[in-house]
């Protein structure tokens, strides 16, 4: 098994390099793990590499929320540091501090 060092942690509040969302971390896979189909979708002068971390988001931009599967090369820390209002988030997590959410115990 091949161990890989994240960025990002569970719970991290995150926002896309390029693209105007930002999210909270809720899984990571250590290299791409989604579909042929979908990284074929991506164009390839901007695919990332499939040999980073790769991270499962619950994802808000200003008009919805959604699920997110971004690398780790396309996130950097969300200053803004305020809450993400996903509908999901309380399911998996709580409140924490420090730019971040909690796993919750049932979760962990």
């Amino acid at each position: 098994m091949k161990i890989v060092e994240s960025k990002f942690a569970l719970g991290a509040i995150v926002k896309h390099r390029v693209h105007d969302f930002r999210g909270v971390v809720f899984d990571i896979d250590p290299e791409f793990a989604n579909t042929d189909e979908w990284w074929a979708a991506i164009p390839e002068k901007t695919r990332p590499r499939k040999d980073q971390p790769f991270y499962h988001l619950l994802a808000e931009n200003p008009s919805s929320y959604y699920i997110a599967y971004v690398s780790e090369q396309n996130l950097v820390e969300d200053a803004i540091n305020g809450p993400v209002g996903h509908p999901q988030i309380a399911e998996l997590f709580k409140s924490g501090d420090s730019g971040r959410y909690v796993l919750k115990q049932t979760h962990a």
